[in-house]
């Protein structure tokens, strides 16, 4: 009987993987803006939609689906703020959806849990009621997700839900985004732990 051959270690590769999108890229990016068929304008947040941030996060559909803590007015001027950081920080971007011909803002749509060196990020959205029944969420998709690809240069970009909102699903197919499969329990809410659908787009689609 003859011993079985020992494979040779493993070795690590001379050469790292460079980063799918560069440090420094998405900061020297001016952040966009885009007039939407609906009457909406994809734009970057403002002190004045404060008050927007405010409703939203006391409104309860907002409240059930994503889980944010209530706000001050002054406390949803530093939310604002801060996001508009992020962009400078590469961690996020964070669009307010609002009426074209000025207003405050009735929805967001966010790339967030940025992995630059990755190439990947997830699409979080929510609209207000004045904001609903229009599209809105995904006629910003058809813009945001070409943005993702081509200018800032992601390979992967995500959609997560929870599978009893049958409308961020729609948004999600409708906009190009094919359900990969489901996440068992993977978010809780305030009813209890939710399966979450998975659905993504590659550059490459």
């Amino acid at each position: 009987m003859t011993d079985s051959p020992i494979a040779p270690p493993l070795t690590p590769p001379t050469t790292p993987i460079p980063p799918v999108v560069p440090s420094g890229r998405m900061a020297a990016l001016a952040q966009p803006s885009y007039d939407l068929p609906c009457g909406l304008r994809l734009r970057p947040w403002e002190p004045y939609d404060a008050p927007a941030l405010v409703a939203a996060y006391a409104d309860p559909d907002i409240r059930h689906w994503n889980r944010p803590d209530p706000l001050t007015e002054e406390q949803a001027v530093t939310r604002i703020a801060r996001w508009r950081e992020r962009w400078h920080a590469e961690s996020s971007a964070v669009w307010a959806l609002a009426p074209a011909d000025g207003g405050c803002a009735v929805g967001v749509i966010a790339l967030a849990d940025l992995d630059l060196r990755g190439g990947s990020g997830e699409f979080m959205y929510w609209l207000l009621p004045a904001g609903r029944g229009a599209g809105a969420t995904a006629q910003g998709l058809a813009v945001l997700t070409p943005w993702a690809f081509e200018d800032l240069g992601l390979h992967r970009v995500r959609i997560t839900h929870s599978t009893a909102n049958p409308a961020s699903c729609h948004v999600a197919t409708t906009s190009g985004y094919p359900l990969e499969g489901t996440m068992r329990g993977a978010l809780l809410h305030a009813d209890g732990w939710h399966d979450e659908h998975l659905h993504a787009r590659l550059r490459t689609d």
